[in-house]
């Protein structure tokens, strides 16, 4: 039976995971019965693009909540914080997160992904890592071994995370960014797009640049 499924977030990555579903559902026989999009707040270009997908909005999140919490969910926010608050938030409501893997992402052996988890397309995620919950994954980050990634966390599109590096709770690697062996990015940090870390990143600092400073 399929598993009911919903989507927080009418915005690019919440329609990215949309598309992340669709692809598990294209090679697994309808694994997930789309129910449509909570967002307490779309823009009408948002709205016009879920129609396109044939996708219902169904309202704020208060819809969501005041339903079933026997249907799944996941957050497609950018937002570490934003995604933080919603998760615990239906979590204390008894409401499950689902993981969704894109069915071209790479996952090597002994990798454990937190409930929430969004992979996409073309990422590659190397042997005995570690993910923690809500973490977003955007198309073509590569991770490297023994990676710990923390909840929350957003690694953008093309960012390259090296072997054995801790990225703390919170934190946001942007695009085509690269983080070297074994560093570690503290919570809440932020790592500029394209920028290369080569010494750790205090929490809650944003660093960026080459080196990243």
């Amino acid at each position: 039976m399929s598993r009911r499924l919903v989507v927080i977030g009418a915005g690019g990555f919440g329609r990215e995971a949309l598309d992340v579903v669709q692809a598990i559902n294209g090679i697994g026989d309808g694994i997930f019965d789309v129910l449509g999009v909570v967002d307490d707040s779309p823009t009408a270009l948002n709205l016009r693009r879920l129609g396109d997908l044939d996708v219902p909005y169904l309202g704020d999140i208060d819809q969501l909540i005041e339903g079933d919490n026997s249907v799944e969910y996941l957050v497609g926010i950018g937002s570490p914080e934003i995604r933080r608050s919603i998760g615990e938030r239906l979590h204390g409501l008894g409401f499950t997160a689902a993981i969704a893997v894109h069915p071209r992402a790479g996952i090597g052996s002994h990798v454990r992904l937190g409930e929430g988890t969004v992979v996409c397309g073309g990422v590659q995620l190397s042997t005995n890592s570690s993910v923690g919950i809500h973490v977003h994954m955007n198309p073509n980050a590569t991770v490297g071994h023994d990676a710990d990634i923390g909840d929350y966390v957003s690694i953008n599109p093309a960012a390259t995370i090296s072997g054995d590096v801790t990225i703390g709770t919170g934190a946001l690697i942007g695009a085509g960014a690269v983080v070297l062996q074994g560093l570690t990015v503290g919570d809440h940090a932020v790592v500029g797009a394209s920028a290369c870390v080569v010494r750790p990143v205090e929490p809650g600092a944003t660093v960026k640049g080459v080196p990243a400073r």
